[in-house]
């Protein structure tokens, strides 16, 4: 299966935190047997087209994904675009499976990074 996961609106602030997000979410990806298709974010989200197999859910994997992260970017001392939390409690997440994945990962790719 596959998903395009949407998540946040908070600032990320800078490609330094984008670049940590994207570390954590490949480490929890490994770690848990799915793939990061493709990854990108701009200053208030990231989009991640994520391939992933029966045995998992969404939210597991959108749980994973927030928690180490945010655990992550705490260490590193980075800014939390909000005093309490990285990530807002929310996602957005649609199945992808009659879309050509190549059309997904360019519209992921052609996201404006933060600078």
């Amino acid at each position: 299966m596959s998903s395009h996961l949407r998540k946040g609106r908070h600032s990320v602030t800078d490609a330094e935190g984008l670049e940590l997000i994207e570390k954590s979410f490949r480490e929890v990806a490994k770690k848990m047997d799915f793939q990061i298709l493709e990854f990108n974010g701009e200053e208030d989200h990231v989009h991640a087209l994520i391939e992933y197999p029966p045995k998992l859910s969404v939210s597991q994997i959108v749980n994973a994904l927030k928690g180490v992260s945010s655990r992550r970017y705490g260490k590193a001392a980075l800014p939390k675009p909000h005093e309490e939390s990285l990530w807002s409690p929310s996602y957005f997440a649609a199945s992808v499976g009659g879309a050509p994945l190549e059309v997904l990962k360019e519209y992921i790719r052609n996201q404006k990074k933060p600078s």
